[in-house]
């Protein structure tokens, strides 16, 4: 469904963007992921047609983003960052605008509003002006807008920045529920809006793509290690020592907590095994043993600092 090629973009002689290829199939929900100033704003904004790039070509549904771009743009619903919206109009009146400005056939405009309406339950608040909504509810109007053409491929930026909470998990659930209907690009630097929302991850760091997969086949690819938080009942002052010789222990931290240690070690069964071991041998009082594999966000750290120092 969208096909990127060597894309690059530089500012004068910065590179914002480095030789970027990837593929997004059809129904596919895809995290864009990086830190601030990956990249992640600049591709988006290339897929949309709303920049031209350096260098390299991106297509979306076979259509050539530059050489087609109505037959683009008519299959496309962007989220940008800021949404677009008009403070001085009714929700509802917008929503018409953005569909006329869409091109949706004049028959089917009120349809196509009633439905994001409802996709993003705006329902009590369709006759209010927009200026008047708060920052989650704005952000929904932003997606409605973004719906309302029914598009069939969806890029989202940022959806959930600046949000509360509550109204974070709302956007989330919102995107879930658009599983299936739409292919979607989340750009995000949020790592639980990706383990919420998307099947697939591309991670991107000063411009180039670091890594791309599965949620699980990342963290399996990733993950060599795993951490555990270790408490004990009577601590002996060898211990440390103790624990740091053990063949598979990365790395040995004593907490604040007297008596609890936290521990980054290998993946090997046996490694834990000794740790329990050495701690009954000598008679410590084994309280707590919690085995955790390392998570995304783990993950997405070493990726991001392992790139960085290779850069320097």
């Amino acid at each position: 469904m969208i096909e990127v090629q060597a894309l690059s973009k530089t500012y004068g002689e910065i590179p914002a963007v480095q030789n970027l290829s990837f593929k997004v199939n059809k129904g596919e929900v895809v995290g864009f992921l990086g830190p601030n100033g990956a990249g992640k704003t600049t591709t988006m904004k290339i897929i949309t047609g709303f920049m031209a790039p350096t260098s390299g070509e991106v297509k979306v549904a076979g259509f050539d983003v530059f050489e087609n771009p109505l037959e683009v743009k008519s299959r496309i619903g962007y989220l940008p960052e800021t949404p677009p919206v008009y403070g001085d109009m009714r929700v509802e009146d917008y929503l018409f605008f953005a569909a006329r400005l869409k091109k949706v056939p004049r028959d089917k405009v009120a349809v196509h509003v009633r439905e994001a309406v409802e996709q993003t339950n705006l329902g009590d608040v369709r006759r209010r002006m927009i200026q008047n909504l708060s920052k989650g509810f704005r952000q929904r109007v932003g997606l409605a807008q973004a719906l309302v053409s029914k598009p069939e491929v969806l890029i989202l930026d940022e959806p959930t920045v600046g949000l509360d909470p509550r109204q974070m998990a709302e956007i989330r659930e919102l995107i879930r529920n658009l599983r299936g209907q739409h292919t979607i690009v989340l750009s995000t630097h949020i790592l639980p809006e990706v383990e919420a929302s998307c099947q697939r991850v591309i991670i991107i760091n000063q411009g180039q793509i670091v890594a791309e997969d599965s949620i699980d086949g990342l963290l399996k690819s990733q993950s060599a290690s795993r951490r555990i938080t270790l408490k004990v009942k009577r601590p002996g002052a060898y211990l440390l020592q103790e624990l740091k010789g053990l063949q598979g222990v990365l790395s040995v931290v004593a907490e604040a907590n007297e008596g609890q240690y936290r521990l980054e070690v290998d993946n090997r069964d046996e490694t834990v095994e000794q740790i329990a071991q050495k701690v009954v041998a000598g008679h410590m009082g084994l309280l707590q043993l919690h085995v955790q594999a390392l998570g995304l966000e783990d993950v997405f750290i070493h990726l991001i600092t392992s790139e960085q120092g290779g850069a320097k």
